[in-house]
């Protein structure tokens, strides 16, 4: 009898053995491949790695981008496919369900299923081109390939991964994330600096921590007759979404150099011949949540009840080896948007650029502008939900977009707090028209920078923007970073390119704003013991993280622990607490307090192990790190992309980039997994080799994919 019990018991463990380890795979639905196409790509790299992505069309190109980028990084690119199809979970475990989750909640396939067809046949060809680049790839590299039925991809799943993702960049999964784990919403609703960890993986939503500093200098200011740019975007340096530098050319007259994420057809900033724009994260008021009155299955809305949509939906949840659980979970939408359930009660949510996929086209169209009245045009699209736009061009123009896709709203109610959701006098559907959004162009000061602070900071005393209405929701605080580069640039009587470089790769702090408070604070209080040790360390900093000063270490430590004070969603940390801290991480691992900066703050990758200067919100940034085994703090997010273009008098361009690690981050066996550190912690930049002309002498290989 024992035995036969025995012998069921082992038969079961069996049978759920197989069930966990086929379930995914096998129910998983495979996607139509795009439309069958000879593409005709010529990839040229240059001896950084960099792809040159040459075709008769912009199709053509989009192949060879999808294939060179699958070249150096196929399995970020997996990640974010799955993402996708709800799949991550099956790669990456919990957190990449939550990602799924998030995918389910938004609904992101329903609108890409509705509006795809109706999208414009050359941006449906750019994406089909794309995508079959990717299957290519896969197609040669089947050992690479993580899930089954993955692939082949199509034009519908790039155009969802822009759906799922565009909103995290303005707080959407910090609000998510508070109502799932039963907590009020932020009354902040967008992302902050404060480095705090966000709901969803990387190779979903957006960056740990929403950062970028941007630069433009007109002619009359760089004192050379030049306009500048400087793009230096703060993204992570690996995963989802890191940069990818790229140039693209096409006989239909596609040129175009700079870097893209994971998961998109074309670059996404940096510059073609005439004109250039960055980017940095805005943190405007996207985001209204509302409560609803439910009896169970309805809820109330202007004196009629109406029926939760739910839709049941499976999470897959890799366990260990093949085993993937399946997870089963609801969702739920009201006419304001899709509904988070807690122990409060139901929570609906409106945010800025819901169900619709125009961001797609946008940024095709930008890229493809050749000049200030068509690339506006295409910012007109109002597709892009947030982030700030910085353009420059070969004309003189510099210019300010305080980009957001605004939602309607109707005096009089408190739009930063929980809405009543049982009436329509809080909701009006529909974005502000382009005419409303903020822009600052050509100020008189002959610069404009952003990072991350409020746009009323961006350009010096005289050339600010003026203030907006209340119900747009702008930000009104400022970054060290945002201080710091004014102070700089408004001291500066002509910015040329050393002055500009100067100003970007600068490690101080402004005496005014959140880390001059705090830094007062930690040297004023009245401390003992250790914190009393580290403290007299501290009165002799300079200010700076430039690596020269004996005190440099402790300041990168309290930097990054008070930080979180500036904005409203973390309290105020101790000061005398995170002295004590501080002093006890060195003496822990180093043995004294006067440790050298470029000691403990690393670039590492593979053998390459370096020194580095910066800390969090300077503008040579440094802002998250991993704390190494020794007790080194490996870098992992600040600085990333860094582009300076520049139109001499002439109307030529010119530009020189660089990125932390290399072209291939994810191949260590490749030259470019790290080729690039050195340059980039010694603040050097390499050449572009953005002209055809230009590139023929610096090849390394060139071939068709």
């Amino acid at each position: 009898m024992l035995r036969r019990i025995g012998l069921g018991l082992l038969g079961l463990v069996v049978l759920l053995a197989i069930g966990l380890a086929t379930w995914e795979p096998l129910l998983a639905e495979a996607a139509a491949p795009p439309p069958e196409r000879k593409y005709d790509s010529v990839i040229a790299r240059d001896r950084w790695g960099t792809p040159h992505v040459f075709g008769r069309t912009d199709p053509d190109v989009a192949y060879g981008i999808g294939y060179a980028h699958a070249e150096d990084d196929f399995s970020t690119l997996q990640e974010v496919l799955a993402m996708t199809r709800g799949r991550l979970g099956a790669i990456t475990g919990q957190d990449g369900a939550k990602t799924d989750f998030a995918m389910h909640l938004l609904n992101a396939r329903a609108t890409v299923d509705r509006d795809y067809d109706q999208q414009p046949a050359d941006v449906r060809a750019l994406l089909d081109g794309y995508a079959s680049g990717l299957n290519a790839y896969a197609r040669r590299h089947r050992q690479e390939v993580k899930l089954a039925k993955l692939f082949p991809v199509n034009g519908r799943d790039v155009v969802t991964g822009f759906v799922v993702r565009s909103p995290f960049f303005f707080g959407l999964d910090g609000v998510l994330g508070a109502l799932v784990g039963d907590k009020a919403p932020p009354p902040d609703r967008a992302p902050s600096e404060a480095g705090e960890a966000p709901s969803v993986t990387p190779a979903g939503p957006r960056p740990t921590e929403a950062g970028s500093n941007a630069f433009v200098v007109a002619p009359k200011r760089s004192g050379d007759g030049w306009t500048r740019m400087i793009s230096n975007s703060h993204q992570p340096w690996r995963g989802g979404v890191a940069w990818y530098e790229l140039v693209v050319h096409s006989g239909q007259g596609w040129d175009f150099a700079g870097a893209t994420f994971p998961g998109a057809p074309y670059p996404l900033l940096g510059h073609n011949r005439t004109l250039g724009w960055t980017n940095t994260v805005n943190r405007p008021d996207l985001i209204d949540v509302y409560k609803l009155t439910t009896d169970g299955d309805r809820y109330r809305f202007d004196g009629q009840w109406r029926p939760l949509v739910k839709r049941r939906v499976w999470l897959p949840v890799k366990l260990w080896g093949p085993f993937t659980l399946p997870v089963p979970r609801t969702v739920l939408s009201a006419v304001q948007g899709p509904v988070i359930a807690n122990t409060a009660g139901h929570f609906a949510i409106r945010y800025a650029g819901a169900d619709q996929l125009k961001m797609v086209e946008q940024y095709y169209r930008l890229t493809k502008a050749r000049d200030w009245a068509e690339w506006t045009r295409a910012m007109a699209i109002q597709g892009v939900p947030a982030t700030n736009f910085l353009y420059a061009d070969r004309t003189g123009r510099i210019a300010y977009i305080y980009n957001a896709m605004f939602p309607n709203r109707r005096a009089g109610a408190d739009y930063a707090g929980v809405l009543p959701g049982d009436t329509s006098r809080t909701f009006a559907p529909g974005t502000m028209p382009w005419a409303a959004v903020p822009k600052l162009v050509d100020p008189a000061s002959g610069f404009i920078q952003n990072a991350n602070n409020s746009p009323y900071l961006a350009s010096g005393p005289g050339s600010e923007m003026p203030a907006q209405p209340p119900l747009l929701g702008v930000e009104t605080d400022t970054t060290n970073r945002g201080t710091r580069a004014v102070e700089l640039m408004a001291a500066t009587p002509r910015i040329g390119e050393a002055e500009l470089l100067r100003i970007k790769f600068d490690t101080g702090v402004s005496r005014q704003g959140w880390a001059a408070r705090w830094f007062r604070d930690l040297m004023d209080g009245r401390f003992a013991g250790e914190a009393a040790e580290g403290q007299a360390l501290l009165r002799q900093w300079d200010w700076t993280f430039d690596g020269r000063g004996p005190a440099d270490s402790l300041a990168v430590l309290l930097m990054r622990a008070g930080q979180s004070w500036h904005y409203p969603r973390k309290a105020r940390p101790d000061p005398a607490e995170e002295m004590r801290a501080a002093v006890a991480y060195l003496k822990t691992h180093f043995g004294r307090l006067d440790v050298p900066l470029g000691d403990i703050l690393r670039v590492r990758q593979g053998k390459v192990d370096l020194p580095m200067d910066g800390a969090p919100d300077v503008l040579r940034a440094a802002s998250l790190w991993n704390e190494g085994k020794d007790g080194r703090l490996e870098v992992k997010h600040g600085d990333s992309f860094v582009m300076l273009v520049g139109w001499d008098p002439q109307g030529r361009v010119h530009s020189r980039s660089i990125q932390p690690f290399g072209a291939a981050t994810t191949r260590p066996d490749s030259p470019h997994y790290a080729d690039q550190a050195p340059l980039f912690v010694r603040h050097e930049l390499k050449p572009v080799w953005f002209s055809p002309a230009a590139l023929r002498n610096h090849v390394e290989r060139v071939y068709r994919p």
